[in-house]
């Protein structure tokens, strides 16, 4: 007898075989992981869209409901815009335009005392958030009757001329608590 054990030595087709096993198991635990993974984030994306949605929109008042994040902002907004005027809702003027008004003492014609921070900073997190880009084309608009995004708003509505924020409150009765999705019988 010798010394030297005979091994058998796989061939070929065995390790061909072995390695495409390994392969479908290693693509179907891949599969398996992009699968789970997948239905995690459908959801937890439909948890927080129903969250969104448990908040009657009559309830919400506003056009956007307003993270925790913002709110600060939202209140500090209506506080100073508010006592004057109907606070008009972020997005019916462009970013621009905001800035624009929060970096001036003339107000339409009233001197104001102007924001200082740190109000001055939430009032501005939550006017950008929630206002809308500018186009390229456009002039920054300081009237309503001037804002593409109003314009669009109110397709078929016989506006009277100029415009006045007061006015607002004959379609939306409850403007004046800042409250724009409550209209008049008549828009129902």
């Amino acid at each position: 007898m010798s010394i030297f054990v005979k091994r058998k030595i796989p061939d070929r087709q065995a390790l061909q075989q072995s390695a495409e096993r390994q392969f479908k198991r290693q693509f179907f635990g891949l599969l398996l992981v992009i699968v789970t993974w997948s239905l995690a984030m459908g959801w937890l994306l439909a948890l927080a869209t129903n969250a969104q949605s448990a908040t009657p929109t009559a309830e919400i008042g506003t056009v956007d409901v307003v993270p925790a994040q913002y709110q600060l902002g939202q209140e500090l907004y209506l506080e100073n815009c508010s006592t004057c005027h109907i606070a008009l809702p972020p997005a019916v003027l462009p970013t621009q335009t905001w800035k624009n008004l929060l970096q001036d003492s003339q107000h339409y014609g009233a001197q104001l005392k102007p924001l200082v921070d740190p109000p001055r900073i939430l009032v501005w997190k939550y006017l950008s958030t929630f206002s809308r880009v500018q186009l390229d084309d456009e002039e920054t608009p300081y009237r309503l009757n001037n804002s593409r995004y109003f314009k669009a708003l109110h397709p078929g509505v016989n506006l009277p001329r100029p415009i006045q924020l007061g006015s607002c409150v004959s379609c939306h009765p409850s403007a004046n608590d800042y409250n724009f999705r409550r209209l008049t019988a008549e828009w129902k």
